[in-house]
This record gives structure tokens, sequence and C-alpha cells, in this order.
């Protein structure tokens, strides 16, 4: 059996078992929902530990310093300045006492330094050691706020890795939480537009919910086997909600169109399932295959959203052509009650496709013209990209209205030694003498500072094991690690300075902050064209294999190269270039942040493809039934256009919810994806593929043209399933 043959028949088999068992179908469902759910309760979910993020020469540099004891527990600062004026040195002298006794006292403290004057005299920092990564930030801060209370005419404020950490994951909880809360009642109201009735809209949501609350439970006994990013769960309600209300937005659609052509519920269930049950079946393997694609990045965050995301859009396809039979049964023309009066009546009186219409038109008589202008708009969207600069996220991408932040940037400009570092690690086999290795890395600071890209004293900062073999020295830089000349400092000191003053005496490798960051940013260049090149691969072949045609799956690789294109080049004009950022409050740091690029690509390409398949089905349908292709694109997309601009715009609204978060990252996520899809659905699936297959006219089908269809599949009735038909039947009358 060809595996056309297998797609078709699979969602046709499922509601066929559906609609005939429809009681033991919604059982089932319901049973597999509350039973995937439980597990999150019974089965802890593990998260990625800190070495599952090394990578490259400064992930082994943080090996060597993991396993020879040397890595430094966490810190915060006490920053002490002046509330107004300059800093009288006597009263931070004694607020910094205070400090020392306050935080000193706290438990989770290891020890407090000796204030710090900054250069210029105006500051004074407090170095607080801590016992490990875990300690409670708040009674770190309580304390520092005492402080700060009882000397009202300076500033006393903290800041370090544990209370940004927190601060951080306070902030991302509740914007996820705000987005996520948003988004259910704007989903519903959209139904509600598309339906004019209550049952009808909720359906959509309801099954969307249910294949979610399975994932997160599901993702919990997987994250042993596949670490679950903290990000996760956000992740799976985004895209989750988004294909679970898609499909079953077409599935109902469908069966409500057959219906009103005068079929019975069972005859509309059954077509719906044969016709966009096999839509929802191609689109879930498309949007799955784009996914699997972020594991070729080998990280653990875009693993576990990739694993996240691949069982989410399983649990949605499996709940739409199994249990919405089930329901659409059991429903009748239930389905269409309550009606919302005036909502029903504009649902009923605006005539299918009547408004997509009107720009079909033009585009089926002129497809050159057609096809050129939304060339020429797409491309002038997707220039930008080719300059696209990317970069890890950093202090400057964090909101200025978190405290510690502020206080980040006030260290950070006051000790510049206190911000971005690099870390040169030593290890010799044992028969270098520690006194060695250390005159070798005091050379290697000598010819760093020399360099002027470096800032380093007459004293470096090195700590060697207690078994003498490995040895770390550590170079602080003048500039932020945003900043190019970081990268440049980071490449010099690996292609030159280290390699002249250590190689012979050990292993060594960079790591550090800067490096870090050089790393991550070229193992994300780096593996872009290659995710790039298997997610449109994927696409051709699964395209290809659906339809049969070599042609329709070069035209849906190339309309999804274009709709990238312009996800990257609003991501790099918005982003990059500060273009309307005003208009959504944040500062350009004057690049993109390096992992957005990559999600948008995958979810982007997974999400379109739900309306690319959802078109070519109506179209291939047509021509199956005899219909010339040129009249078949204009029937078909114009029957569709409704269902497609209904499901287009719940994900630019959800979407467009995030560009409205404080985090820099959900805002670049929400309007490369809302910009993205909203131009996808409109001038790409209304104006591009259908100049597109007009122009190509026969030859889309190649190297076949679709085989005539046979009559739509009957669901054998069976008395339960009659009478509860029936029934519907004449509820709906009264």
């Amino acid at each position: 059996m060809s595996v056309r043959s297998v797609l078709s028949a699979a969602p046709t088999r499922a509601a066929r078992w559906s609609a005939t068992h429809p009681w033991r179908s919604i059982a089932l469902w319901f049973a597999f929902v509350i039973a995937a759910t439980a597990l999150a309760s019974f089965v802890s979910t593990e998260e990625p530990s800190d070495a599952d993020y090394r990578i490259d020469q400064s992930g082994s540099a943080e090996a060597m310093i993991d396993a020879a004891g040397l890595d430094q527990p966490s810190t915060e600062n006490v920053l002490i300045t002046s509330a107004s004026g300059s800093l009288d040195q006597r009263t931070a002298d004694r607020a910094a006492a205070d400090v020392t006794k306050a935080l000193g006292s706290v438990d989770g403290v290891a020890g407090v330094g000796k204030p710090v004057p900054s250069e210029d005299g105006a500051a004074l920092l407090v170095p607080v050691t801590l016992t490990s990564d875990d300690v409670e930030p708040g009674p770190l801060l309580a304390a520092t706020r005492h402080v700060q209370e009882a000397h009202p005419d300076l500033q006393v404020r903290e800041a370090g890795d544990v209370s940004l950490d927190a601060a951080i994951d306070d902030r991302v909880g509740s914007d996820l939480g705000h987005a996520e809360s948003t988004s259910l009642p704007i989903t519903l109201v959209l139904m509600l537009l598309a339906f004019g009735a209550l049952i009808a809209a909720g359906l959509p949501v309801l099954l969307a919910a249910s294949s979610v609350a399975a994932t997160i439970g599901i993702m919990a006994p997987v994250s042993h086997f596949v670490p679950a990013d903290m990000t996760v769960s956000s992740m799976i309600v985004l895209i989750g909600m988004a294909v679970g209300v898609d499909y079953s937005l077409f599935y109902l659609k469908r069966e409500r169109q057959e219906r009103e052509a005068g079929r019975s519920t069972l005859d509309a269930v059954a077509i719906a399932a044969e016709t966009s049950g096999h839509a929802i079946l191609v689109s879930g393997i498309a949007v799955v295959g784009a996914l699997a694609g972020l594991f070729v990045l080998s990280d653990p965050t875009f693993n576990s959203l990739a694993t996240s995301a691949i069982i989410v859009v399983a649990v949605a396809v499996l709940g739409s052509i199994t249990v919405l039979p089930a329901l659409l049964v059991k429903l009748g023309r239930w389905v269409d009650r309550p009606r919302v009066p005036l909502l029903w009546r504009l649902t009923r009186r605006t005539r299918r496709g009547s408004v997509a219409g009107l720009v079909l038109g033009p585009v089926v008589r002129h497809p050159v013209a057609a096809l050129i202008g939304s060339a020429v708009v797409v491309g002038a969207l997707a220039v930008p990209a080719f300059g696209m600069k990317t970069h890890d996220a950093s202090l400057d991408t964090l909101p200025t209205d978190i405290t510690e932040v502020q206080t980040l940037r006030a260290i950070r400009d006051a000790y510049p030694s206190e911000g971005a570092t690099v870390k040169v690690v030593l290890r010799t086999d044992g028969s270098t003498p520690t006194r060695a290795s250390t005159a070798a890395l005091r050379g290697l600071a000598n010819d760093a500072a020399a360099s002027g890209d470096f800032s380093t004293g007459s004293d470096p900062a090195i700590s060697t094991s207690d078994d003498g073999r490995t040895s770390v020295l550590v170079l602080p830089l003048p500039h932020d690690e945003t900043d190019g000349r970081s990268a440049g400092a980071v490449e010099l000191l690996r292609d030159e300075l280290a390699p002249a003053a250590l190689d012979g005496t050990g292993t060594w490798a960079v790591g550090g902050d800067a490096a870090e960051s050089l790393d991550s940013s070229a193992h994300m260049n780096q593996r872009l064209p290659i995710l790039l090149g298997f997610v449109l691969l994927l696409t051709f072949l699964t395209m290809a294999g659906a339809f049969r045609s070599v042609v329709l799956g070069g035209v849906s690789t190339l309309l999804n190269l274009a709709s990238v294109g312009v996800a990257f080049g609003v991501l790099t004009v918005v982003f990059q270039h500060g273009f309307a950022a005003s208009l959504l409050d944040f500062t350009s740091p004057g690049y993109v942040i390096g992992w957005i690029p990559i999600f948008v690509l995958v979810v982007l390409v997974g999400l379109s493809m739900d309306y690319h398949v959802f078109v070519l089905s109506r179209v291939r349908e047509l021509v199956a039934g005899g219909m010339a292709t040129r009249d078949a694109v204009r029937k078909g997309v114009s029957e569709t256009a409704g269902i497609v601009t209904s499901a287009a715009t719940v994900m630019v609204s959800v979407f467009a919810l995030f560009a409205t978060l404080s985090m820099l990252e959900m805002k670049m996520m929400g309007v490369g994806l809302a910009a993205a899809i909203l131009l996808d659905a409109t001038l790409i699936r209304l104006v591009a593929l259908p100049a597109l297959l007009v122009l190509l006219g026969e030859r889309t089908w190649w190297p076949g043209r679709p085989e005539e269809r046979a009559a739509a599949p009957r669901l054998e009735p069976v008395p339960e399933v009659v009478a509860a038909a029936r029934a519907g039947a004449e509820a709906a009358r009264m």
C-alpha cells in the first residue's frame, strides 16, 4: 500500500470507528488525557544540567575547571553609591560594615569580602560569596533592604548570579502566564466570530487545551530521556493551542459545509475525515518533520522544545481524527447551538469565499503580474535578513525595569572588571611543576595586557587546583561581551597569544563569558544552514509524497523559504535596526538574539504547512473530481480562504500577545511569527500560490494528474448512532 493510500485511509478508518463507537471514543480520549496529566504528579521532571550546555572550546574549559574543583561559587554584589551628589567615604564605609554584618549572618553566605572602591571614588562594592547556586535570594535582598533603610542618604543595592536568575524567572513566568491566560479568551472569541455558536466555538479550544494538558503530563517521564528546559510548558501551550485549534477548525468547517449541502451527520463526518482528516494528518507529519529539525542543533533547550512540540502536535492530530468525529456524531446539529444571534446571522449571510474572490479574480486573470507583485513585496521584506547579526542574550537585552538589571548595569559602569571575562585553563600531565604553569600563564597575561584588548593589571588572577595540575587565569575585558571587540579579543587569545605562550606546556582551552557567547553564536550560525536545508528538504519530500507531485513539492519549498525570509527580514529591521522600538517599548541591542531565528524558522515552516496542505488538498480534490486546474485553483482557494483566515487570525493574535511582553526574546518571537504568518496567510496563500498554480496549469501535478475521486465514503450506521443523529436533527428543528 502506498504512502498516499495510508494517509488517506488512516483518518477515514479512525473516524469510522469513532463515529460508530462515539461514547467509547470519547471515554478513551478523556481517560487518556486524565492519565497523561496525572503523570506529572507521580513522576518528577528532569531539567538539563549545566554540563549539557557546554560546547566547543569554552565547554572544554568549563569541564576542566569543574573536574579540578576550581569552579567559582555564585556571588552577589552590594553596590553603595550616593543618593545625590558625591559619595561621602566615611558614610559609605559605615554602610559597608552594616552590609557585612547583615549578610554575613544569612544562611547560604560563605563569606563577605572587603569593600572595593571604584576608580573615581563614586562607588563602593561589597562582594558576597555564596555556598551554592541554590541559595534563596529573598533573605539576602531583605538584609540589603534593611541596610538601605538605615542609610537613606545612600543607595544600597544588591544584584548577582542568584538574585538576577530569580528575577528573570519571575518575570518570564509572569509574562508567559499573562500570555497564556489572555490567549484563551481571545481564541474563544475568534472561534465565536468564525462559527457564531458556542458549542462549535468551544470544541476547538477544548480539544486543543486537552492536548496541551496531556502533553505536559507526558513530558514528565520523557524528560528523563530528553531533559526538559524550564520554558517547555509555555512552548507546549503556544504550539498546542495553535495547531489544536487549526486542526479542529479545518475538520469542523468541512463537516458543517457538508451538512449545509444536505448530507446527513454521518456522511458529513465521513467526508470531513477523507478530506480535512487527510489534510490534518499530512500537515501533522509536515509539522513534526520541521520540528525534528531542531535536533540538528544538538542543544538541550532545542532538544526539549522539539520533543515537547512533536508530542503535542501528535496528540492534537490524534484528537482531531478520533474524538472530534465522535463528538460531532453525538452532537449532530446541536454543534451549532446555542447560537449568538448577531454573529450567527453574520456568519450565515457571508457567502463562503466572497471576500477572497475579490482578490483571486485579478490573480487568476493576471497571474504573471500577481506573481511579480507578490515577489517584489516578499523580496523587499526579506532583503534586510542578509544583514542580520545574532548574539546571545545579555544584560542589554533584559528589561530595564528589573531592579537587579539596573544594579548590574550600574556595577558594570563603575567597575569594568566586573563585566565580561575570559578564562584560560591550563592542565598539565603532572610532570610540569606548578610554578612553571603559573609562569606561563603570567607571561600570557602580560602579552594580553600588551595587546590592549584586555584589562589585566600587574597582578593577574590565577588559581590552581589542589593537585597542582590545573590552573585558571582570569582576564577581564574592557568591553561588553556583545561588543565585537570582545569577540576579536577571544579570537586573538585563541589563535595567537595562547598558542605562543602555552603550547608544549599542557592542554589548554579558552572559556568564560565572552568565549561562551562567541562559541554559541558560531555554533548556531554553523548549524542554521544545515537546519534550513533539512527542513526545506523534508518539506519537499512530504509534499511530493503526499500529493504525488514533484512540482508541488518544489512550490511548497519555495513558498516556505519566502515566508522564512520575510520573518528574518522583519526581525532584522525591527530589533537590529530599532524600527518601531518606541511602539513596542524596547531598546534595540543592535542584534537579534541567537536562538530566535532558529526557533522562528522551524515553528513558521511547521505552522504555515497547515494552511498550505489544507488549501492544496481542496484544490487537488476538485481536480480529482474532473475540474480543470485553473478553475480548481480559484474555487479551492476561495472556499478555504475563510478557514485559513480564521486559523491565521488565531495564530497572529496569540503571537502578537508575545510582542507586548517585557522580555525582549518573547517580543522577538512574537513579532517574527505574527508578521510572517500574517503575510503567509494573505499575500503568499492568496496571491503567490494561486498565481504559481495557474501559470503551471496541469504541470502542477507532474509526473501525473490526480486520479478521479471515488464517491464520498459512507459510514456504516449503527442503531444507536442513527438514533442520536435523528434526535439531534429533531432538536435542531425546534
